[in-house]
Protein backbone atom coordinates (compact mmCIF):
# COMPACT_ATOMS: atom_id res chain seq x y z
CA UNK A 1 0.00 0.00 0.00
CA UNK A 2 1.92 2.95 -1.52
CA UNK A 3 0.84 6.28 -0.72
CA UNK A 4 -0.51 7.65 -4.53
CA UNK A 5 -2.44 10.55 -4.28
CA UNK A 6 -2.58 13.31 -1.62
CA UNK A 7 -5.39 15.96 -1.58
CA UNK A 8 -6.66 18.81 0.88
CA UNK A 9 -10.00 19.74 0.97
CA UNK A 10 -11.39 22.56 2.36
CA UNK A 11 -14.88 22.85 2.52
CA UNK A 12 -17.81 25.18 4.52
CA UNK A 13 -20.85 23.75 4.80
CA UNK A 14 -21.43 25.02 8.30
CA UNK A 15 -18.33 26.12 9.70
CA UNK A 16 -15.13 25.78 7.80
CA UNK A 17 -13.08 22.22 7.85
CA UNK A 18 -9.79 20.72 6.28
CA UNK A 19 -9.69 17.65 5.11
CA UNK A 20 -6.63 15.61 4.24
CA UNK A 21 -7.52 12.55 1.98
CA UNK A 22 -4.92 9.77 0.87
CA UNK A 23 -5.16 7.86 -1.47
CA UNK A 24 -2.57 4.38 -2.45
CA UNK A 25 -1.59 2.70 -5.49
CA UNK A 26 -4.13 -0.37 -4.82
CA UNK A 27 -7.43 2.14 -4.54
CA UNK A 28 -7.36 2.36 -0.84
CA UNK A 29 -8.64 5.92 0.35
CA UNK A 30 -7.90 7.44 4.25
CA UNK A 31 -9.55 10.51 5.95
CA UNK A 32 -8.25 12.87 8.00
CA UNK A 33 -9.16 16.22 10.29
CA UNK A 34 -7.15 18.94 9.84
CA UNK A 35 -9.29 21.87 11.14
CA UNK A 36 -7.98 24.19 13.24
CA UNK A 37 -10.65 26.68 14.09
CA UNK A 38 -10.14 30.47 13.13
CA UNK A 39 -6.35 29.50 11.86
CA UNK A 40 -7.65 26.70 8.97
CA UNK A 41 -5.38 27.91 6.19
CA UNK A 42 -2.50 27.62 8.16
CA UNK A 43 -3.18 23.62 8.37
CA UNK A 44 -3.75 23.71 4.27
CA UNK A 45 -0.33 25.37 4.02
CA UNK A 46 1.58 23.53 6.14
CA UNK A 47 -0.03 20.34 4.85
CA UNK A 48 0.11 21.02 0.95
CA UNK A 49 3.38 22.97 0.92
CA UNK A 50 5.25 20.69 3.32
CA UNK A 51 4.09 17.63 4.48
CA UNK A 52 2.23 16.21 1.09
CA UNK A 53 4.99 16.38 -0.76
CA UNK A 54 6.80 14.26 1.82
CA UNK A 55 4.18 11.49 1.92
CA UNK A 56 3.50 10.41 -1.86
CA UNK A 57 5.77 7.27 -2.50
CA UNK A 58 5.45 6.17 1.15
CA UNK A 59 4.21 3.10 2.68
CA UNK A 60 0.85 3.37 4.18
CA UNK A 61 0.97 0.97 6.67
CA UNK A 62 3.85 2.32 8.30
CA UNK A 63 1.83 4.26 10.46
CA UNK A 64 4.56 5.04 13.77
CA UNK A 65 7.05 5.61 11.62
CA UNK A 66 5.55 8.20 9.27
CA UNK A 67 3.85 9.95 12.84
CA UNK A 68 7.80 10.30 14.28
CA UNK A 69 8.64 11.43 10.70
CA UNK A 70 6.53 14.09 9.98
CA UNK A 71 7.08 14.92 13.85
CA UNK A 72 10.98 14.80 14.43
CA UNK A 73 12.40 15.85 10.72
CA UNK A 74 10.72 19.38 10.87
CA UNK A 75 12.74 20.22 14.12
CA UNK A 76 9.83 22.79 14.61
CA UNK A 77 8.13 20.71 17.01
CA UNK A 78 4.74 20.70 19.16
CA UNK A 79 1.99 23.36 18.08
CA UNK A 80 -2.09 23.05 16.71
CA UNK A 81 -0.61 23.79 13.24
CA UNK A 82 2.18 20.90 13.50
CA UNK A 83 -0.33 18.95 15.47
CA UNK A 84 -2.86 19.11 13.53
CA UNK A 85 -1.38 18.43 9.86
CA UNK A 86 0.23 15.56 11.34
CA UNK A 87 -3.31 14.12 13.26
CA UNK A 88 -4.64 14.17 9.95
CA UNK A 89 -1.99 12.36 8.12
CA UNK A 90 -2.46 9.69 10.95
CA UNK A 91 -6.41 9.20 10.84
CA UNK A 92 -6.37 8.89 7.03
CA UNK A 93 -3.51 6.17 7.46
CA UNK A 94 -5.40 4.11 10.43
CA UNK A 95 -8.57 4.92 8.19
CA UNK A 96 -6.53 3.01 5.55
CA UNK A 97 -5.16 0.41 7.67
CA UNK A 98 -8.36 -0.75 8.81
CA UNK A 99 -10.19 -0.61 5.37
CA UNK A 100 -7.47 -3.33 4.08
CA UNK A 101 -8.17 -5.08 7.00
CA UNK A 102 -11.82 -5.02 6.22
CA UNK A 103 -12.37 -3.66 10.10
CA UNK A 104 -13.55 -1.24 12.05
CA UNK A 105 -11.12 0.95 13.20
CA UNK A 106 -11.79 0.16 16.87
CA UNK A 107 -10.63 -3.22 16.48
CA UNK A 108 -6.95 -2.65 15.23
CA UNK A 109 -7.23 -0.87 18.64
CA UNK A 110 -7.82 -3.63 20.77
CA UNK A 111 -11.39 -3.86 20.17
CA UNK A 112 -14.33 -3.07 22.18
CA UNK A 113 -14.24 -2.20 26.09
CA UNK A 114 -17.47 -1.16 26.12
CA UNK A 115 -21.00 -0.89 24.26
CA UNK A 116 -21.19 2.64 23.85
CA UNK A 117 -19.65 6.05 24.52
CA UNK A 118 -21.46 8.36 27.35
CA UNK A 119 -21.55 11.61 25.70
CA UNK A 120 -22.64 14.90 26.99
CA UNK A 121 -24.28 17.69 25.10
CA UNK A 122 -24.35 21.88 25.59
CA UNK A 123 -27.14 23.39 26.97
CA UNK A 124 -27.17 27.25 27.52
CA UNK A 125 -29.40 30.40 28.51
CA UNK A 126 -29.44 34.20 28.81
CA UNK A 127 -31.93 33.28 31.79
CA UNK A 128 -32.79 30.20 34.01
CA UNK A 129 -36.43 29.99 32.06
CA UNK A 130 -33.92 29.94 28.89
CA UNK A 131 -31.39 27.80 30.53
CA UNK A 132 -33.99 24.92 31.63
CA UNK A 133 -35.92 25.05 28.41
CA UNK A 134 -32.60 23.79 26.84
CA UNK A 135 -32.14 21.31 28.97
CA UNK A 136 -35.39 19.79 28.95
CA UNK A 137 -34.21 19.68 24.84
CA UNK A 138 -31.14 18.08 25.10
CA UNK A 139 -32.84 15.84 27.66
CA UNK A 140 -35.57 14.90 24.32
CA UNK A 141 -32.63 14.37 22.25
CA UNK A 142 -31.36 11.58 24.29
CA UNK A 143 -28.64 13.25 26.22
CA UNK A 144 -28.13 12.08 29.93
CA UNK A 145 -25.63 14.11 30.50
CA UNK A 146 -25.38 17.76 29.66
CA UNK A 147 -22.94 20.87 30.16
CA UNK A 148 -24.34 23.94 31.78
CA UNK A 149 -23.53 27.58 30.69
CA UNK A 150 -25.19 30.87 31.55
CA UNK A 151 -25.75 34.20 31.16
CA UNK A 152 -24.21 36.62 33.51
CA UNK A 153 -26.33 39.93 34.76
CA UNK A 154 -24.50 42.90 33.55
CA UNK A 155 -22.67 40.96 30.37
CA UNK A 156 -24.30 41.47 27.09
CA UNK A 157 -22.44 38.31 25.23
CA UNK A 158 -20.29 35.68 26.65
CA UNK A 159 -18.92 31.94 25.77
CA UNK A 160 -21.51 29.09 25.35
CA UNK A 161 -25.02 30.93 25.09
CA UNK A 162 -26.69 29.97 22.46
CA UNK A 163 -29.02 32.75 21.58
CA UNK A 164 -25.96 34.96 22.26
CA UNK A 165 -24.17 33.16 19.68
CA UNK A 166 -23.24 34.94 16.67
CA UNK A 167 -24.70 34.75 13.10
CA UNK A 168 -23.08 32.81 10.27
CA UNK A 169 -22.63 35.44 7.34
CA UNK A 170 -23.38 32.63 5.32
CA UNK A 171 -27.08 33.21 4.21
CA UNK A 172 -27.66 34.27 7.57
CA UNK A 173 -28.07 31.37 9.40
CA UNK A 174 -26.83 30.83 12.91
CA UNK A 175 -25.95 27.38 14.07
CA UNK A 176 -26.57 26.82 17.73
CA UNK A 177 -23.49 27.36 19.84
CA UNK A 178 -21.00 28.06 16.94
CA UNK A 179 -19.30 31.39 18.27
CA UNK A 180 -16.84 31.69 15.20
CA UNK A 181 -17.87 34.60 12.89
CA UNK A 182 -17.44 34.84 8.98
CA UNK A 183 -16.50 38.26 8.14
CA UNK A 184 -12.89 40.14 8.27
CA UNK A 185 -12.90 40.65 11.76
CA UNK A 186 -13.21 38.94 15.12
CA UNK A 187 -16.72 40.02 17.58
CA UNK A 188 -15.54 41.42 20.88
CA UNK A 189 -17.36 39.78 24.14
CA UNK A 190 -17.54 41.40 27.41
CA UNK A 191 -16.35 39.87 31.03
CA UNK A 192 -16.28 40.68 34.26
CA UNK A 193 -15.27 37.60 37.09
CA UNK A 194 -16.73 39.19 40.22
CA UNK A 195 -20.02 38.73 38.82
CA UNK A 196 -19.82 35.59 37.30
CA UNK A 197 -18.22 34.05 40.36
CA UNK A 198 -21.06 35.22 42.12
CA UNK A 199 -23.86 34.29 39.72
CA UNK A 200 -22.68 30.61 38.74
CA UNK A 201 -23.43 29.25 41.76
CA UNK A 202 -26.75 30.51 42.22
CA UNK A 203 -27.72 29.00 39.13
CA UNK A 204 -26.27 25.02 39.38
CA UNK A 205 -28.61 25.31 42.99
CA UNK A 206 -31.41 26.06 40.15
CA UNK A 207 -30.52 23.65 37.92
CA UNK A 208 -30.02 20.39 41.09
CA UNK A 209 -33.31 22.24 42.21
CA UNK A 210 -35.56 21.69 38.81
CA UNK A 211 -33.39 18.69 37.65
CA UNK A 212 -32.80 16.59 40.53
CA UNK A 213 -29.18 15.09 41.85
CA UNK A 214 -28.99 12.40 39.48
CA UNK A 215 -28.20 14.28 36.07
CA UNK A 216 -24.54 14.63 35.07
CA UNK A 217 -23.44 18.37 35.00
CA UNK A 218 -20.58 19.94 33.62
CA UNK A 219 -19.01 23.47 33.23
CA UNK A 220 -16.74 25.26 31.03
CA UNK A 221 -15.14 28.12 32.20
CA UNK A 222 -12.77 28.48 29.06
CA UNK A 223 -9.53 29.39 30.62
CA UNK A 224 -11.16 32.57 32.67
CA UNK A 225 -10.11 32.68 36.12
CA UNK A 226 -6.83 32.70 37.87
CA UNK A 227 -5.75 30.09 39.97
CA UNK A 228 -7.41 31.29 43.28
CA UNK A 229 -10.60 32.71 41.44
CA UNK A 230 -11.10 28.74 40.28
CA UNK A 231 -10.30 27.48 43.21
CA UNK A 232 -13.34 29.81 44.73
CA UNK A 233 -15.58 28.30 42.22
CA UNK A 234 -14.99 25.01 42.57
CA UNK A 235 -15.15 24.92 45.97
CA UNK A 236 -18.31 26.99 45.97
CA UNK A 237 -19.78 24.60 43.25
CA UNK A 238 -19.41 21.38 45.51
CA UNK A 239 -22.60 20.92 46.62
CA UNK A 240 -24.04 20.71 43.15
CA UNK A 241 -21.76 17.24 42.90
CA UNK A 242 -20.38 18.51 39.18
CA UNK A 243 -19.02 15.40 37.02
CA UNK A 244 -16.09 18.45 36.16
CA UNK A 245 -15.61 21.60 36.24
CA UNK A 246 -13.42 22.66 32.66
CA UNK A 247 -10.64 25.09 32.03
CA UNK A 248 -10.63 26.74 34.81
CA UNK A 249 -7.46 28.34 34.56
CA UNK A 250 -5.32 28.56 31.77
CA UNK A 251 -3.21 25.12 32.20
CA UNK A 252 0.32 26.72 30.64
CA UNK A 253 0.92 27.18 34.22
CA UNK A 254 0.76 23.24 35.03
CA UNK A 255 1.77 24.36 39.06
CA UNK A 256 -0.84 26.85 39.15
CA UNK A 257 -3.35 23.64 39.34
CA UNK A 258 -1.50 22.69 42.71
CA UNK A 259 -3.51 25.89 44.14
CA UNK A 260 -6.89 24.79 42.89
CA UNK A 261 -5.96 21.15 43.64
CA UNK A 262 -5.60 22.25 47.58
CA UNK A 263 -9.31 24.20 47.73
CA UNK A 264 -11.41 21.72 45.87
CA UNK A 265 -12.78 17.94 45.13
CA UNK A 266 -14.47 19.37 42.46
CA UNK A 267 -12.89 16.94 39.36
CA UNK A 268 -11.22 18.81 36.98
CA UNK A 269 -10.98 18.59 33.07
CA UNK A 270 -8.32 20.13 31.08
CA UNK A 271 -6.69 20.10 27.89
CA UNK A 272 -8.32 21.03 24.89
CA UNK A 273 -5.86 23.38 23.66
CA UNK A 274 -2.80 20.99 24.56
CA UNK A 275 -1.41 19.51 21.60
CA UNK A 276 1.34 16.55 22.72
CA UNK A 277 2.01 14.16 25.61
CA UNK A 278 4.43 16.67 26.93
CA UNK A 279 1.47 19.12 27.73
CA UNK A 280 0.36 16.87 30.26
CA UNK A 281 3.83 15.79 32.11
CA UNK A 282 3.10 17.18 34.88
CA UNK A 283 -0.19 17.79 35.59
CA UNK A 284 -0.72 14.16 35.30
CA UNK A 285 2.34 13.07 36.80
CA UNK A 286 1.05 15.03 39.89
CA UNK A 287 -2.91 14.18 39.65
CA UNK A 288 -4.26 17.77 39.26
CA UNK A 289 -6.88 16.56 36.67
CA UNK A 290 -9.31 13.99 36.56
CA UNK A 291 -10.04 13.89 32.55
CA UNK A 292 -8.10 14.68 29.43
CA UNK A 293 -9.69 16.79 27.29
CA UNK A 294 -7.53 17.35 23.94
CA UNK A 295 -8.85 16.03 20.90
CA UNK A 296 -7.37 13.47 18.28
CA UNK A 297 -7.27 16.49 15.26
CA UNK A 298 -5.64 18.40 17.64
CA UNK A 299 -2.87 16.25 19.62
CA UNK A 300 -1.76 14.40 16.76
CA UNK A 301 -3.82 11.81 15.75
CA UNK A 302 -5.17 8.29 17.13
CA UNK A 303 -1.82 7.37 18.07
CA UNK A 304 -0.65 10.05 20.07
CA UNK A 305 -3.65 10.96 21.76
CA UNK A 306 -3.80 6.85 23.10
CA UNK A 307 -0.28 7.62 24.64
CA UNK A 308 -1.73 10.72 25.81
CA UNK A 309 -4.31 8.34 27.78
CA UNK A 310 -2.43 5.45 28.82
CA UNK A 311 0.26 7.50 30.29
CA UNK A 312 -2.94 9.05 31.70
CA UNK A 313 -4.73 5.76 32.53
CA UNK A 314 -2.09 5.17 35.28
CA UNK A 315 -2.91 7.58 37.76
CA UNK A 316 -6.98 6.74 36.95
CA UNK A 317 -7.39 9.43 34.65
CA UNK A 318 -10.32 9.34 31.94
CA UNK A 319 -10.62 10.52 28.33
CA UNK A 320 -12.99 13.25 28.10
CA UNK A 321 -12.01 13.65 24.18
CA UNK A 322 -12.96 17.24 22.70
CA UNK A 323 -15.92 17.10 20.44
CA UNK A 324 -17.78 20.11 19.56
CA UNK A 325 -18.55 21.02 15.49
CA UNK A 326 -15.05 22.88 15.04
CA UNK A 327 -14.05 19.21 15.10
CA UNK A 328 -15.42 17.47 11.64
CA UNK A 329 -17.54 14.18 11.65
CA UNK A 330 -13.63 12.55 10.29
CA UNK A 331 -12.27 13.93 13.57
CA UNK A 332 -15.48 12.85 15.41
CA UNK A 333 -15.45 9.14 13.92
CA UNK A 334 -11.44 8.54 14.79
CA UNK A 335 -12.43 9.94 18.83
CA UNK A 336 -15.47 7.65 18.77
CA UNK A 337 -13.33 4.50 17.68
CA UNK A 338 -10.62 5.61 20.04
CA UNK A 339 -13.08 6.04 22.75
CA UNK A 340 -14.75 2.73 22.44
CA UNK A 341 -10.99 0.64 22.80
CA UNK A 342 -9.63 2.37 25.85
CA UNK A 343 -9.99 1.13 29.14
CA UNK A 344 -9.86 4.65 30.62
CA UNK A 345 -12.97 6.43 28.98
CA UNK A 346 -15.03 9.11 30.86
CA UNK A 347 -17.37 11.17 28.43
CA UNK A 348 -17.68 11.95 24.99
CA UNK A 349 -18.47 15.63 24.24
CA UNK A 350 -20.65 15.69 21.57
CA UNK A 351 -22.92 18.48 19.51
CA UNK A 352 -24.45 17.72 16.03
CA UNK A 353 -23.53 19.00 12.47
CA UNK A 354 -25.73 20.71 10.40
CA UNK A 355 -27.56 18.96 7.78
CA UNK A 356 -25.25 20.25 5.18
CA UNK A 357 -22.16 18.68 7.06
CA UNK A 358 -23.78 15.95 7.06
CA UNK A 359 -24.59 15.61 3.48
CA UNK A 360 -20.61 16.42 2.52
CA UNK A 361 -19.27 14.13 5.09
CA UNK A 362 -21.28 10.66 5.29
CA UNK A 363 -21.50 9.21 8.25
CA UNK A 364 -21.77 5.54 10.33
CA UNK A 365 -21.71 6.34 13.72
CA UNK A 366 -24.68 6.52 15.81
CA UNK A 367 -26.40 7.93 18.70
CA UNK A 368 -29.24 6.08 20.59
CA UNK A 369 -30.42 6.79 24.07
CA UNK A 370 -27.51 8.61 25.18
CA UNK A 371 -24.59 6.74 23.92
CA UNK A 372 -22.55 6.80 20.47
CA UNK A 373 -21.06 4.17 18.74
CA UNK A 374 -18.62 4.38 15.66
CA UNK A 375 -20.69 1.69 13.52
CA UNK A 376 -19.15 -1.78 11.65
CA UNK A 377 -17.93 0.28 8.78
CA UNK A 378 -14.22 -0.31 8.08
CA UNK A 379 -11.95 2.12 8.79
CA UNK A 380 -13.04 5.16 10.60
CA UNK A 381 -16.49 4.91 9.08
CA UNK A 382 -16.67 8.57 6.79
CA UNK A 383 -16.47 9.34 3.66
CA UNK A 384 -16.39 12.77 2.05
CA UNK A 385 -18.46 13.80 -1.05
CA UNK A 386 -16.22 15.99 -3.13
CA UNK A 387 -19.36 17.38 -5.08
CA UNK A 388 -21.49 18.61 -2.11
CA UNK A 389 -17.91 19.65 -0.36
CA UNK A 390 -17.17 21.61 -3.91
CA UNK A 391 -20.55 23.64 -2.77
CA UNK A 392 -19.20 25.59 0.20
CA UNK A 393 -15.66 27.15 -0.27
CA UNK A 394 -14.23 28.79 2.04
CA UNK A 395 -14.97 31.62 4.58
CA UNK A 396 -12.92 33.49 6.38
CA UNK A 397 -14.51 33.08 9.90
CA UNK A 398 -12.42 33.90 14.10
CA UNK A 399 -13.59 33.22 16.89
CA UNK A 400 -14.40 36.23 19.61
CA UNK A 401 -12.06 37.63 22.41
CA UNK A 402 -12.93 39.40 25.25
CA UNK A 403 -12.47 42.36 27.09
CA UNK A 404 -12.73 43.75 30.26
CA UNK A 405 -14.56 46.86 31.40
CA UNK A 406 -11.88 49.00 31.34
CA UNK A 407 -10.68 47.72 27.82
CA UNK A 408 -8.12 45.13 28.43
CA UNK A 409 -8.11 42.08 26.50
CA UNK A 410 -8.87 38.85 28.45
CA UNK A 411 -8.82 35.35 27.85
CA UNK A 412 -11.88 34.39 26.03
Amino acid sequence: MIIDRAEVIVTSPDRNFVTLKLTTDDGLTGLGDATLNGRELAVVAYLRDHVVPLLLGRDAGRIEDTWQFLYRSAYWRRGPVTMAAVAAVDVALWDIKAKAAGMPLYQLLGGASRTGLLAYGHASGQDLPELFDSVRKHQELGYKAIRIQTGVPGLKSIYGIASNATFEANAGVRYDHEPAQRGPQPAEEDWDTRSYLRHVPTVFEAVRNEFGPALPLLHDVHHRLSPIQAARLGKSLEPYDLFWLEDCTPAENQEALRLVRQHTTTPLAIGEVFNTVWDYQQIVREQLIDYVRSSVTHAGGVTHLKKILDYASQYQIKSGIHGPTDISPVGMAAALHLGLAIHNFGIQEYMMHGERTDQVFRQSFTWSDGFLHPGERPGIGVELDTDEAGKYPYLQAYLPYNRLADGTVHDW
